[in-house]
């Protein structure tokens, strides 16, 4: 197709991608797929400037309001940025910022782009009085109603001088704890999920009635003005925010003053690094000139100001389609269904195979072989499939069919009436893939943990038949691991010195090494506290269905079945039995008090610490009777925060919660241990 018939197709597309996304709040592509169409649009109108349509894209922001809501008119346009997407793109900025403003450096105002919905809030002699989104920048919807249920968002001003009228624009969104409580509640009731926390918001803002609005967490950060009358205006964009953090509007915390490009891209890579610990979704940060005189002299563009850039973070999304579905078999029998993906690049790495969950999620997203599909990756979790486009389904995909037999061992693949995971019936006395997947929690480094003993090397000693079950790791010699390939004298001794090293661990550690389902590090410390040795966990186990073990902290019916089908299981009670031949462990040793000094307190740990690993810090407070916690809540007691602490530590001081550094831990240690605290010696 020429540029012309090209042009003309994009502008349909994006349009309707457009409407997608800010009106039905259903998109059908991932943004980075837009972004990519968007530029290329505007390439091929720069070539061919006689030929821009009307309606281009490029010409409006956003959509038309849905007629349901009463239209706003703004009285200044709430325009887009323009988005950078490498360092080159920041450099460019800076550049063009500097010779705008004759400037050799210029300050910056740097702040996180959220994933949301952009709102406009009218504020008269300070009583709260419209609220409208975005809509196509000129005219948007009036969603007063549904805002006065976003408890952030003051209804009257703070202070006494508030200007007598004020314009703050901002942004809604929905925090990912409350994303999953509310799609927790939308399952509880049978209910369509929502995809992901930008469309939650966006839904629940324009529902027409705000009693639903109000059931559903929404926040506020205000990040931009609109309409100033009644006050002087600050001189920059970071004196405005304080501004507006004084009137009592949210602010975000995370806002920084910049100098250069290099402090724009080390505030990019600071805030990538922290990105998966934030408690909401963002796509990008965005820098402004910081001083509003230096704003008005560089302008604006069509649709965009020329003082400011949306520098976006690599794809978490991307548009790749589905050559097949297979199944995986996990270590505790799990089948998994995967789809392979013809390759494409999301969230920094190329992405080949994606998970689907389970057959019950396979249905719900009617995900078919040859779908195109939306692919998610998130820092370090593992790529989903987030669902399919319709529009782009051949005629000839194929529906998946889930196997009647695991395809590792032939055994038949049973399903729960009250689970939603098909399992493999072999276990691992007769499924490779289970006993690959049980040695490896057995040796990994929060178990038995045995250096060197990773995938390759289990994967080769199952295979060899030299491994049935993780007792057999200490019948293994120097010449059964040197027939292996690729495995020297010498790489076979320090196997062999790991596994030695190993025998001596802890009660918590091999509770938690053999894999009982549900059995997590935390719920084997419990176990190890309340029963203190092997031989009463045992009994507890077998006596009566498990009964005892409810008496646990934390156990409930599910956990307690699990660890009494597992403990009362004749291969497992033989396994358990040969390896306390070669374990050795002090009854009591590094697991929680009971009646220690610390006992029913909580702590968070977060950064790094002087000299304490976060596993030795955590295992001094629990031998202390504490808790350690990943997450912080009003429940926390203490927060224990080293260099680079990032939102944990903001939470805790948002809360109140008192917070420690090591020389602090130390001290309080001290004081519930009985230790004697040294004293500074005046110089």
């Amino acid at each position: 197709m020429d540029d012309q018939t090209r042009m003309a197709w994009l502008v349909r597309e994006l349009n309707q991608h457009i409407y997608n996304y800010h009106v039905l709040d259903a998109p059908t592509i991932p943004d980075a797929e837009y972004d990519k169409m968007f530029r290329e649009l505007q390439d091929l109108e720069a070539a061919h400037p006689q030929a821009v349509s009307s309606d281009s894209p490029t010409l409006r922001v956003g959509a038309a309001p849905i007629p349901e809501f009463k239209q706003v008119t703004h009285a200044v346009p709430m325009l887009s940025l323009n988005n950078g997407f490498s360092d080159e793109d920041v450099e460019n900025f800076d550049r063009r910022v500097r010779e705008g403003v004759h400037a050799q450096q210029v300050e910056y105002a740097c702040e996180l782009k959220y994933d949301g919905l952009a709102i406009s809030l009218r504020y008269e002699n300070g009583m709260f009085v419209q609220a409208a989104t975005r809509g196509d920048g000129s005219t948007g919807e009036d969603v007063t109603a549904n805002i006065r249920t976003v408890k952030e968002i003051p209804l009257r001003l703070h202070g006494e001088a508030v200007p007598r009228v004020l314009e703050v624009r901002g942004e809604v969104l929905m925090f990912k704890d409350d994303f999953n409580k509310l799609n927790q509640r939308q399952r509880d009731a049978g209910q369509k999920e929502f995809a992901n926390p930008r469309n939650a918001a966006a839904g629940s803002l324009r529902q027409l009635d705000s009693r639903i609005t109000a059931q559903r967490r929404l926040r506020f950060f205000a990040y931009g003005i609109g309409v100033l009358e009644g006050a002087d205006m600050p001189e920059s964009h970071s004196a405005l925010l304080e501004w507006f953090h004084r009137l009592g509007m949210p602010t975000s915390k995370e806002s920084a003053v910049v100098r250069g490009a290099q402090g724009l891209l080390s505030y990019y890579r600071n805030v990538g690094e922290r990105r998966p610990g934030l408690p909401y979704d963002i796509d990008g940060v965005v820098y402004k000139v910081n001083r509003l005189e230096d704003q008005e002299t560089l302008g604006f563009v069509s649709r965009a100001p020329r003082f400011a850039l949306a520098h976006k973070f690599p794809a978490e999304e991307a548009l790749t389609t589905v050559h097949d579905i297979e199944v995986q078999v996990g270590r505790t029998g799990a089948i998994t269904p995967v789809a392979r993906l013809q390759p494409v690049f999301v969230g920094g790495v190329t992405v080949t195979n994606a998970t689907l969950h389970n057959e019950n999620e396979v249905r719900r997203k009617d995900i078919r072989i040859g779908d195109t599909v939306i692919v998610r990756r998130a820092g370090d979790v593992i790529p989903e499939v987030v669902s399919y486009v319709p529009e782009r389904r051949p005629a000839d995909a194929r529906e998946f069919v889930m196997p009647t037999q695991c395809p590792v061992c032939g055994s038949p693949i049973v399903r729960l009436e009250d689970e939603a995971v098909a399992r493999c019936s072999g276990g691992w006395t007769h499924c490779p893939a289970q006993r690959k997947g049980g040695l490896l929690q057995f040796v990994s480094r929060r178990a038995i943990d045995i250096e060197g003993m990773g995938d390759q090397l289990v994967d080769q000693l199952v295979d060899k038949g030299l491994l049935r079950t993780a007792a057999d790791i200490y019948k293994l010699d120097k010449p059964k691991l040197c027939s292996l390939e690729r495995m020297a004298d010498k790489s076979a001794q320090n196997v062999l010195d790991a596994i030695e090293h190993s025998k001596n661990t802890t009660f918590a550690r091999f509770i938690y090494a053999l894999g009982i389902r549900n059995v997590g590090e935390s719920t084997a410390k419990a176990l190890a506290q309340h029963f203190g040795n092997l031989d009463a966990l045992l009994h507890a186990a077998q006596w009566e269905g498990g009964i005892q073990l409810l008496e646990v902290p934390d156990i409930g019916p599910v956990v307690a079945k699990s660890i009494s089908e597992f403990l009362t299981d004749p291969d497992n009670l033989a396994l358990v039995a040969e390896l306390r031949q070669h374990l050795h462990w002090k009854e009591g040793e590094h697991v929680m008090k009971a009646n220690g000094g610390l006992t029913g307190k909580t702590f968070v740990l977060t950064g790094t610490l002087p000299t304490l690993t976060r596993d030795e810090a955590g295992a001094l407070i629990e031998a202390a009777g504490g808790k350690v916690s990943g997450s912080v809540s009003k429940k926390t007691s203490y927060v224990v925060a080293g260099e680079e602490a990032g939102s944990k530590l903001a939470k805790a001081e948002a809360l109140g919660i008192t917070v420690l550094d090591e020389d602090g831990l130390r001290a309080l240690l001290a004081q519930v241990n009985g230790e004697p605290q040294q004293e500074e010696q005046e110089q």
